[in-house]
């Protein structure tokens, strides 16, 4: 029988339509967790929230662009006032793509920071309320690829980036309200954006050995990352807030 860590806690997923996002409902679901399934697509959303209804656990679809302060405003109040008091966060929600650098576009750079770095801001800018009520934990996702920086994809890795010091600046700031803030840095996982990303490689470079250098291991599955997730988020990592965790195979340390 599973633990129940998260049971009637109302948790937040974006990016749940799937791979990570989709994984981590589903590991908070059968733990108990009441899951907001949030996602630009409703039609998708829905269909992991359906998912994890037939499965016994309880989850509810919700539409929002995370990048677009207005629909992240209503969205967030749109889960309060149905569910409840929302205590977790899980900010999966990302896109990318290989691009040489000086080729992007500023539509291309703007979509990347927009949804990753400012969606993750904007989820937690309007949660962060909910949370000071009684507490509760965030989790980021990032990406070694903030950490290390990889060629092709200078706007991801700025966002990544940039969603490793929001985290630390969050956690910093609000660490005497029983607010949790941690981030987790994977390298490549078996999802929908890692193929985007190697459906967008610059002709001429060699995707399999990027993915010896980023991912020593080679990919992860959601699932994997998934469970850490729920750990960090959970009682059990009670003690851990600030800290950016990488889940790459060993490449960064």
């Amino acid at each position: 029988m599973s633990e129940k860590r998260f049971e009637g806690k109302v948790c937040i997923v974006t990016g749940a339509a799937s791979g990570l996002g989709q994984a981590t409902a589903e590991v908070l679901a059968a733990e108990g967790g009441r899951v907001a399934c949030v996602d630009i697509s409703s039609a998708a959303a829905e269909e992991t929230a359906e998912g994890i209804r037939k499965s016994g656990g309880d989850a509810s679809a919700y539409t929002i662009d995370v990048s677009d302060f207005a629909s992240v405003e209503a969205g967030v109040e749109a889960v309060a006032d149905s569910l409840g008091r929302p205590e977790v966060l899980i900010n999966c929600a990302g896109i990318g793509r290989f691009q040489h650098s000086h080729e992007v576009g500023m539509d291309d750079w703007q979509r990347i920071i927009g949804v990753n770095l400012t969606g993750t801001f904007l989820m937690c800018r309007h949660t962060l309320p909910h949370l000071l009520e009684g507490g509760g934990a965030i989790i980021n996702i990032a990406s070694n690829a903030g950490l290390m920086g990889q060629p092709y994809s200078a706007a991801y890795c700025a966002s990544k980036g940039g969603v490793v010091n929001l985290t630390r600046a969050l956690a910093d700031e609000y660490l005497e309200q029983d607010i949790r803030v941690s981030c987790i840095a994977p390298g490549g996982i078996e999802t929908a954006i890692q193929k985007s990303f190697q459906e967008t490689m610059p002709e001429g470079s060699n995707f399999k050995k990027l993915m010896r250098i980023t991912s020593p291991l080679g990919n992860s599955q959601p699932i994997e990352i998934a469970r850490f997730i729920a750990f960090v988020a959970s009682e059990h990592g009670r003690y851990i807030t600030g800290t950016i965790h990488s889940m790459d195979g060993g490449l960064t340390r």
